[in-house]
């Protein structure tokens, strides 16, 4: 874990250290991706079957890549209705507030007689990936498949990975719940591979969205283009900007909630308090003698973790602008006016009893951010990555006459003869019948 504080003479240099270390650390898999997406677009279901029984150890074929209704209804069975009713709580939260997303369509006639507007209007088909084995997370399902299913997306198809041919119940149970149509045991790169460019079993999407492996993130950046994608999202990140009122028990374990998540996880400690530094320091050493995931913990709290203080709250506001979090927690007495400081982050946490677990999973707004600094230009999942915009334009004689002649102008001087007889030919017909000819 690395200490920071602003008032030391190489704290710049330091810190943009911190914002860099995580960068030489990205395993190079392009290579082996761009060969499984060749081998699947070229071999389809073949190759799709040929990958998952190698990397999953099992053996399923063209026949058996779906999963049937009645595997979904006996997994469903499994599950404990005492789970069964926290992931409705979870779905109705974030169904609700993705509903209240949708936007309006645009139509107006403006002071030339033209009608001018915007609709919108939703995707055919999404493909939902889903980690399989231990990383297997059911509110990931919610998270991606409800929007998709609010904006009225009309088939969303899923790929979940099932090593050693176990189904998890919660996943299914989840997409179950979350309107998904069609579920795929297949996972990894071959996967992305058989949403975006279809095989004979499953059918071409028009966006993949979902989290990964590096493979499955590079795979996504490679068929991007062909179909649309979420983002390349990389590991989990928190800063937690906390002043000296809080329980340094509760702030270490919002930092390791982040830092179990994955060895290059992110968990950043921010305050103006060198006490409070220090106790959270000595809990996180305390909470990691104990956690079950104490392993992955402290190999991200090693190598990416640290703790930065500050002389105001302002400077704090000001770094983590600089950081573009996926996650901000604001500890703080006053959050608001810090609130309204901060620019650049996926999602921001607003006090004492508002960890970030509770936008995980019941907050309501989409847990899939954007990472790795790119919060300064992104945005997270939401209703918007499953429906598009098309402009329309209705324009009757009277409006052609008032801004047509400006576009012969223009056309013409761009040297762009045709477009410019297109408007003019026009013009000249309506002069025409004006003066009776």
């Amino acid at each position: 874990m690395k200490r920071l504080d602003t008032q030391q003479p190489d704290f710049r240099a330091r810190f943009t250290a911190l914002l860099a270390d995580r960068d030489s650390d990205t395993a190079r898999v392009d290579g082996p991706v761009t060969d499984i997406l060749a081998a699947v677009r070229a071999r389809g279901d073949e190759a799709l079957c040929e990958f998952t029984n190698r990397f999953d150890r099992t053996s399923v074929t063209p026949a058996t890549l779906r999963i049937t209704a009645a595997e979904v209804d006996a997994a469903c069975a499994e599950v404990p209705p005492d789970l069964l009713a926290a992931l409705e709580v979870a779905a109705t939260r974030i169904e609700s507030f993705h509903r209240a997303q949708m936007p309006a369509d645009l139509r107006y006639v403006d002071g030339a007689g033209v009608t001018l507007g915007m609709r919108w209007t939703a995707l055919d088909s999404v493909g939902l990936y889903v980690p399989g084995g231990k990383a297997a997370y059911p509110s990931s399902v919610l998270m991606n498949a409800i929007p998709a299913h609010v904006a009225g997306v009309g088939r969303i198809a899923m790929c979940v990975p099932t090593p050693d041919g176990v189904l998890n119940p919660l996943v299914l149970a989840a997409a179950r719940r979350a309107g998904v149509t069609e579920i795929y045991r297949v996972g990894g790169a071959q996967a992305v591979g058989a949403m975006a460019y279809g095989t004979a079993t499953i059918a071409a999407v028009d966006r993949v969205v979902g989290p990964g492996n590096a493979y499955v993130a590079e795979a996504k950046r490679q068929v991007f283009g062909k179909v649309g994608i979420d983002s390349i999202a990389g590991p989990s990140e928190v800063v937690v900007l906390a002043d000296a009122n809080n329980d340094p028990r509760a702030i270490a374990l919002d930092l390791l909630a982040q830092a179990e998540h994955d060895p290059m996880a992110q968990s950043i400690l921010i305050t103006p308090d060198a006490g409070l530094a220090e106790k959270v320091a000595h809990a996180v050493a305390t909470e990691l003698e104990t956690l079950p995931r104490a392993e992955i913990a402290r190999a991200s709290w090693d190598a990416h973790g640290a703790i930065i203080t500050v002389r105001s709250l302002d400077e704090a506001a000001d770094l983590v602008n600089e950081i573009a979090p996926e996650h901000l927690e604001l500890m703080v007495d006053a959050p608001e006016p810090v609130f309204e400081r901060v620019r650049h982050a996926g999602a921001i946490f607003i006090g004492r009893y508002c960890p970030e677990a509770i936008g995980d999973y019941v907050g309501g707004p989409n847990h899939v951010l954007p990472t790795s600094r790119t919060a300064r230009f992104s945005s997270g999942l939401s209703v918007f990555d499953f429906i598009k915009r098309t402009t329309f334009i209705c324009a009757q004689a009277e409006s052609l006459r008032e801004i047509g002649p400006a576009a012969v102008s223009l056309a013409e001087a761009e040297g762009l003869d045709a477009h410019a007889l297109s408007v003019s030919v026009r013009l000249d017909s309506l002069k025409r019948a004006q003066n009776g000819a």
